[in-house]
C-alpha cells in the first residue's frame, strides 16, 4: 500500500535515491537528508500510513519501534545513548506525511 505522491514511498520503492542503514521486507532507515545531530536516520514502513494515530496493524508498529535499536547499533550510538522522535500532524512539524520515526544521536 503506497502513495504515488508521497516522497517517502517513492523512497521506499527506489525512485528517489537514499543512503540506506538498514532494511527489511517491513521497514526502510536511511539517512536524514539534513541532519539535525551527526547521526540522523529514519526509519519508514514500506507500508504508507499517514501518521503514528493511524491504524497501524500492532505487527507493523513493533516492527518499526524494533528496527530503532538496529540502527542505533548501526549507527554506534547504542551504548552512547540517543533520542527517538515521532512528529504527528502539522502543529508538531511533520513534514511528510508518511509515518516515520527519527533516530538521533552523536555528540
Amino acid at each position: 500500500m503506497h502513495k504515488d505522491d508521497c516522497l517517502f514511498c517513492k523512497i521506499v520503492r527506489g525512485e528517489i535515491p537514499a543512503t540506506k542503514v538498514f532494511e527489511d521486507d517491513s521497514v526502510l532507515a536511511f539517512e536524514d537528508v539534513s541532519p539535525q545531530m551527526p547521526v540522523h536516520t529514519l526509519i519508514v514502513p514500506k507500508n504508507h500510513y499517514d501518521n503514528i494515530a493511524d491504524s497501524i496493524p500492532d505487527d507493523e508498529m513493533g516492527h518499526l519501534f524494533n528496527a530503532v535499536r538496529i540502527v542505533a547499533e548501526a549507527k554506534g550510538i547504542a551504548e552512547s545513548g540517543f533520542r527517538v522522535i515521532v512528529n504527528t500532524n502539522d502543529d508538531a512539524c511533520q513534514t511528510v506525511h508518511h509515518v516515520h520515526v527519527h533516530v538521533l544521536g552523536g555528540a
